[in-house]
């Protein structure tokens, strides 16, 4: 497994490489503003992006992830109900995709935005297990995503919150990489820490532990 975090400040965002060193084979997710540090750090450790995965159709920033699929030849990813007019691979919900040694199952996590996507990563080599997920802005160290920007408030709302009961469902030592982290314009309580689990968001993350979903709602 090889595994990069970009962190970004203008905006306020996080991008991620990952794959399998030994069969050459990586995707990036969320990438932002310029090309060039995904394509240099996909060269630096021999492998071929193979997809280029937005989370969702970002509404604070413009996504790079069509001009570096473009790029590098990946497939450019999203969810299959996304509303966009260009072309994109379209994935379902329980997907795999395949790196190699590494695979990323599609977990739909709607509530940020209706297509929102997360990606739960295992590294064949070490386990059958599942090591960490992608979650965008659904979960982030500390809160969870916004959910007027595409819907009414309420039905982000409803439909966090069922993202927030599946993924609760994963065991306590995933790891938690997210897609923002403190300062950005899509959380209200992120941490300037950028990867937690979800054992830890479990117990200290004040929206994430409600389980009562009209108090969530409200």
């Amino acid at each position: 497994m090889i595994l990069r975090q970009f962190l970004h400040r203008e905006p306020v965002a996080a991008s991620y490489l990952f794959g399998c060193g030994g069969n050459a084979s990586a995707a990036v997710v969320d990438p932002v503003g310029d090309i060039a540090p995904y394509m240099e750090a996909a060269r630096a450790t021999g492998m071929r992006i193979l997809y280029v995965i937005d989370t969702h159709i970002h509404a604070d920033h413009i996504s790079a992830g069509r001009a570096l699929a473009e790029a590098s030849g990946a497939d450019y990813v999203l969810f299959e109900d996304a509303e966009a007019d260009f072309p994109f691979r379209r994935v379902k919900d329980g997907e795999v995709l395949e790196l190699g040694n590494v695979t990323a199952t599609v977990i739909h996590t709607p509530g940020h935005t209706p297509e929102h996507l997360s990606l739960l990563v295992t590294d064949h080599t070490r386990s059958t297990e599942p090591w960490f997920v992608l979650t965008g802005h659904t979960l982030m160290v500390g809160d969870l995503g916004r959910t007027e920007l595409a819907s009414s408030a309420e039905d982000g709302a409803r439909a966090l919150f069922a993202s927030a009961q599946r993924l609760k469902q994963l065991p306590d030592h995933i790891e938690v990489l997210p897609g923002a982290y403190s300062g950005s314009v899509c959380g209200r309580s992120l941490s300037g820490k950028p990867t937690s689990t979800i054992g830890f968001e479990r117990r200290f993350n004040k929206a994430f532990r409600i389980e009562d979903e009209e108090q969530f709602v409200a």
